[in-house]
């Protein structure tokens, strides 16, 4: 990919911009669970994603499908995680919680990488981590019981949508950390192109045992929107983020999520931001950032000695 030449301060508006759209997505998700099945706006989503790729990128898989062969069998994974397994309850979820709640809940993506880079990749978390991801999982109860941090731990069944959105950022944990560990040698379109097509043939089975919901004036627009910003232009512009600001930088715009859903959500969807929301999400994004920090080198070294 060509270097770009703009000014870190006009570089900073990518990863805005690619967040507010994953943000406003999380809206949509909620706007149209009252107008289409889950099942059916998370297989429209990717056939639109497919068809916009298919011209562009088909004919470059079949010129480097020696290439691509070997690595399909972590692509198919990829996409289990990534975009079914993710995104389908997060659509389901949709219907059972707000789309302010669900954005709270995306913040907790950073805290579970930790733990499944853990388990995965034999990482260990430093004290930071552990004690963030604690204060994390206390700000998530604290909104999830609406102010009543106890009270969450007597009530998670009265909470479907919350507990579906925070096994959906799970799996999310995953997709980035199988990522990390596999470094596939592909173009970054290529493997996301493929993994669609996967993610496609997943929802075949689904299909046939649900049926798929018609297109209609209620949920096209929220189709197309999905299908095209969330699935490309943003992680496009994510893409372009890391070249120019690097990874580290960049990710750290991810924590704006909740801010930008909880307003896009007050604004379109009528959503309240209340008191519990407010210290809830500030508990959540102190625990995030710390977990989040490093241990200083020469601490780590006198670990060591």
């Amino acid at each position: 990919m060509p270097q770009f030449t703009r000014p870190k301060g006009w570089a900073i508006l990518l990863p805005l911009l690619a967040v507010f759209i994953w943000s406003l997505n999380i809206a949509v998700t909620r706007y149209v669970s009252d107008y289409i099945a889950p099942v059916s706006i998370s297989f429209y989503r990717w056939l639109v994603a497919f068809l916009v790729l298919t011209p562009f990128m088909l004919p470059r898989v079949w010129v480097q499908r020696a290439q691509i062969y070997p690595h399909l069998k972590q692509l198919a994974v990829l996409s289990a995680f990534g975009m079914v397994l993710y995104q389908g309850l997060a659509y389901t979820a949709a219907h059972h919680t707000s789309a302010t709640n669900m954005g709270i809940i995306n913040a907790f993506i950073p805290v579970f990488t930790i733990f499944v880079s853990m388990l995965i990749l034999k990482d260990i978390p430093n004290k930071f981590a552990i004690v963030g991801s604690l204060l994390s999982l206390i700000g998530l109860l604290y909104v999830m019981g609406q102010g009543n941090g106890l009270a969450a731990l007597q009530q998670l069944g009265q909470h479907w949508g919350d507990l579906m959105m925070l096994v959906a950022v799970f799996f999310y944990a995953f997709y980035g950390v199988f990522l990390k560990k596999w470094q596939l040698s592909l173009p970054l379109l290529i493997s996301v192109y493929i993994q669609i097509g996967f993610a496609l043939i997943y929802h075949l089975p689904f299909i046939a045992y649900t049926g798929l919901d018609a297109w209609n004036a209620q949920n096209v627009w929220s189709i197309l929107y999905a299908g095209f910003f969330p699935s490309l232009i943003a992680p496009l512009l994510w893409m372009m983020a890391v070249q120019q600001l690097g990874p580290n930088r960049t990710s750290i715009f991810m924590n704006l999520m909740p801010i930008f859903t909880a307003i896009i959500a007050a604004f379109w969807l009528g959503e309240k931001w209340t008191v519990y929301h407010s210290v809830g999400g500030c508990i959540i994004l102190i625990g995030v950032l710390l977990a989040q920090k490093k241990t200083p080198v020469k601490a780590v070294a006198m670990t060591q000695s």
